[in-house]
């Protein structure tokens, strides 16, 4: 187990390696200059842009550059907001706590909606229950987020006054935009559930199991839904390091100082530096993400520790 682990953080060491040097030449490709980004465009001086540039290092070589940046990363330096004017390593901690929060309780949502239904959707199947499971899963994966986001404020902020439209004062006013999230999530996994214990429950073992005369409780609980899980487990994995990552459509609706609206301001601001930290962040955060999931593969089914 303990090379198994290790082999995913050697893996996972050079995936962001390469994420960095694809990050670092994307940022000196995209048409514009830091430098003159900073001035706001409104200072001619060329002999002030040329001492900024030399501030920032900006006229050193390429190679020069990027081992600079590599060493600054190491001590996760990731330099100073263009816009902000803070420390981009201060703004992504100070946003990230929400999205965090925001991210379990959007996947709790989905959790006790998703999985529970596709297990009831798989054992009944050619039922009622398993023609409205699918329905819903059906729109859940077809509505836009942002959609169903509205209908929610229009619904509970608006006409019954439950909730805040928008804005962040308490944990309170995470619940609309989790219970979207929550839903359009859950859609998936109630269509992964469902599909994967259909498939195991086809298997030599299930007939073998019923064949002794288990009952189709047991039958359910320890033979099928532990086998079915490792789909649903690469599922959620990606869905809750994209979460994590910030859901940005839903902080921007409802108007949260999340990681996601952080990074989407950004973008539209041409905020170099807050843009390269960021995706150096997500890269983090997805490989950290996606190692979780591989060792929870490992416990959940022993023979992929030894391929």
């Amino acid at each position: 187990m303990r090379n198994y682990i290790l082999r995913r953080l050697l893996l996972l060491i050079f995936v962001l390696f390469g994420v960095t040097l694809i990050t670092f030449i994307l940022m000196h490709i995209v048409p514009g200059d830091p430098a003159l980004i900073i001035l706001d465009k409104l200072s001619s001086n060329t002999e002030l842009l040329l001492k900024l540039r030399h501030k920032l290092g900006l006229d050193k070589p390429l190679i020069v550059q990027y081992w600079e940046f590599l060493k600054n990363l190491v001590r996760f330096n990731l330099g100073d907001s263009i816009t902000l004017h803070a420390s981009v390593r201060e703004l992504i901690f100070e946003r990230f706590p929400l999205t965090l929060k925001l991210a379990l309780f959007s996947l709790t949502i989905a959790l006790l909606i998703g999985i529970p239904s596709g297990v009831i959707s798989a054992v009944k199947q050619y039922s009622t229950i398993d023609t409205f499971f699918t329905i819903f899963a059906l729109f859940g994966v077809s509505i836009p987020v942002f959609w169903l986001e509205l209908l929610l404020q229009i619904l509970f902020a608006l006409k019954l006054g439950f909730f805040n439209v928008s804005g962040y004062m308490s944990v309170k006013d995470l619940f609309l935009p989790s219970l979207a999230l929550g839903l359009i999530y859950s859609a998936s996994i109630t269509r992964f559930t469902r599909s994967s214990i259909l498939e195991v429950l086809h298997m030599d073992y299930v007939r073998t199991a019923r064949a002794k005369g288990l009952s189709e409780k047991t039958v359910i609980t320890r033979h099928v839904f532990r086998n079915a899980l490792i789909p649903v487990v690469t599922l959620v994995g990606m869905q809750f390091g994209g979460l994590l990552t910030g859901a940005a459509i839903t902080e921007t609706v409802f108007d949260l100082p999340g990681l996601g609206k952080l990074l989407l301001d950004a973008q539209l601001n041409r905020d170099y530096p807050l843009i390269q930290g960021g995706i150096i962040f997500v890269a983090i955060i997805f490989g950290l993400s996606n190692l979780s999931v591989d060792i929870l593969y490992a416990f959940l089914d022993p023979r992929i520790r030894y391929d």
